[in-house]
């Protein structure tokens, strides 16, 4: 003959409530603590993605190039050193194209600093003579001094070596700081998860007292929350990554071939980097929430 059922205060059967219940009130703030925190990092990796892309072609852009400045000897004018300057120039292997720039030109170089219209007629400009490079066998410096010092044209050559390396400096510094800003993330969300972690574990004190009589161990009680808080951060993740890619599907579909910005382009396979985020909050979570639950519990006497 079975048992009549145990009636709770409200009169309905009363049933055991587990450990760690999902529907605590309390994980709706946790889940968008976490979502949060996990857009703001995928955000981080496609802006560090489009920054090094950006900077990847800058570079490209000046190692296809070199610029020459002139300067005429004895009675030579101007004009003819250039072109001495851009006929031997042109010869060199690995130079696809040389040409002069007029002396309009050099003028629009020097608005931004002089200003428009205020440069004089009689102001003495360098004349300049561009290289276009191949890109996969560029001329070598060397090979291009060579080629102005057989012609006897006295010029300067520029092969954007310092800006290029100004930009390497640039491209650099974005991955650190991207790299840093997932790390602050993520031991962000460690410390969320900790703190939940604790606090679950005062509120079900008297649980896990029972549990402990039962002879479950520290660890049989800490893989419940290791469980609990993993599937929470994935899903919260989830969450996240799913807003960051909505955001930077609809940067790439109206903000042209460019992305977010001209200066930050950014490509469609972008957004494939954002997939391992929910698996990396689960990670972070599960060993935030054993390591936390452990310490306490065998912090207890």
């Amino acid at each position: 003959m079975s048992q009549p059922p145990i009636l709770g205060e409200d009169g309905r059967p009363w049933r055991p409530s587990p450990l760690l219940p999902r529907g605590d009130g309390r994980d709706r703030a946790l889940v968008f603590v976490v979502a949060t925190l996990c857009f703001l990092a995928c955000l981080t990796v496609l802006v560090a993605l489009a920054g090094d892309r950006a900077a990847q072609g800058w570079r490209g852009d000046l190692a296809a190039s070199a610029t020459v400045q002139v300067r005429p000897k004895g009675d030579e004018s101007p004009s003819e050193a250039a072109a001495r300057a851009a006929e031997a120039l042109a010869a060199v292997k690995g130079v696809t194209e040389a040409r002069v720039l007029d002396r309009a030109v050099a003028q629009r170089l020097l608005e931004p600093w002089l200003g428009k219209g205020n440069i004089p007629e009689d102001l003495p400009l360098p004349l300049l003579v561009t290289l276009d490079l191949d890109p996969a066998a560029p001329a070598s410096p060397a090979a291009m001094n060579a080629a102005l010092q057989q012609a006897g044209v006295d010029a300067e050559l520029d092969d954007h070596s310092r800006w290029m390396k100004e930009v390497e400096r640039a491209g650099f510094v974005v991955r650190a700081a991207a790299l840093a800003a997932c790390a602050l993330t993520a031991l962000a969300a460690a410390a969320v998860i900790a703190f939940a972690t604790r606090a679950g574990l005062a509120a079900r004190r008297d649980v896990v007292e029972v549990l402990h009589l039962t002879g479950a161990r520290d660890g049989f009680v800490a893989g419940l929350f290791q469980r609990r808080f993993a599937a929470l951060a994935a899903r919260a993740g989830t969450y996240g990554t799913l807003a960051a890619a909505v955001m930077a599907a609809l940067a790439r579909a109206f903000g042209g071939v460019e992305g977010f910005t001209p200066v930050l382009p950014l490509a469609w396979a972008d957004i494939l980097a954002c997939i391992p985020c929910p698996l990396l909050a689960a990670a972070v979570a599960a060993v935030s929430a054993r390591r936390t639950a452990l310490s306490i519990l065998r912090a207890e006497p």
